[in-house]
């Protein structure tokens, strides 16, 4: 390996953005806005949505609060993996509890593995107006239980990274936020 390939290799530094809220806070369409700055500015970046991983990584599990813990600590553990070798990892996932998301924490601390929580705080009066995938409506409807913020808690986090309000700016506004968080910290 030559000196130049050491050095590029050197300067690749992965980070995990863990971006947590509500159903329809905006947390995902802020990771796709991110995510395209990033690839534009040359980083690697992996994009792991919610959604995605429940079918494909924790296909079986349910949402009783033990399910949704075990979610996110497979999560947290493939984003620290995918950091650690350099890819900026954004994770837009609602994460509702405060001990999840700081065993997710932990880990990447305790690998060395830079992380980053952002809180997509949109009022649940907000959400359910977005209602992207209908599920607020299905609530009031009484066809689902369970929805995080409405009759399922969300612990929102005490000290997060960033807290993003998406209601008062734009999507481009947010993950510029989000953007200037991690200059700031030499993630870039």
């Amino acid at each position: 390996m030559t000196t130049d390939q050491t050095s590029l290799e050197n300067d690749v530094t992965g980070a995990t953005i863990w971006l947590t809220g509500l159903p329809s806070a905006g947390k995902t369409t802020i990771a796709h806005e991110l995510a395209g700055r990033l690839r534009a500015e040359g980083h690697r970046v992996e994009l792991l949505d919610g959604d995605e991983i429940r079918e494909f990584l924790s296909a079986g599990l349910g949402f009783s609060r033990e399910d949704r813990h075990t979610n996110v600590l497979r999560i947290g553990f493939v984003a620290e993996l995918l950091a650690s070798n350099g890819v900026k990892v954004l994770v837009p996932v609602i994460a509702p509890y405060a001990d999840s998301r700081a065993a997710v924490r932990k880990r990447h601390q305790s690998e060395g593995t830079p992380y980053v929580e952002v809180h997509v705080a949109t009022p649940v009066e907000v959400c359910s107006e977005r209602d992207v995938k209908g599920l607020y409506a299905k609530q009031a409807a009484g066809e689902i239980s369970g929805l995080t913020g409405v009759d399922d808690p969300y612990e929102e986090p005490e000290t997060p990274d960033l807290r993003i309000e998406s209601q008062n700016q734009t999507v481009r506004e947010s993950a510029d936020a989000v953007h200037a968080l991690l200059a700031e910290r030499g993630l870039l």
